[in-house]
């Protein structure tokens, strides 16, 4: 499932991951390390919501 950040609308898409902070394709949101920012704005994961399209 991809999430969205409530502030800048980034989707983290755990297919593709972040490669650029270090968190490999296939991993889950649920899996992200807690200190793991929006690549967009920088905001936490507590700004993030599920994404529906």
């Amino acid at each position: 499932m991809e999430y969205v950040c409530i502030v800048c609308n980034y989707v983290y898409d755990p297919a593709l991951g972040d490669p650029e902070s270090g968190i490999e394709p296939g991993t889950a949101f649920k899996d992200l390390p807690e200190d793991w920012v929006c690549p967009e704005c920088g905001v936490g994961l507590d700004q993030f919501e599920p994404y529906e399209d």
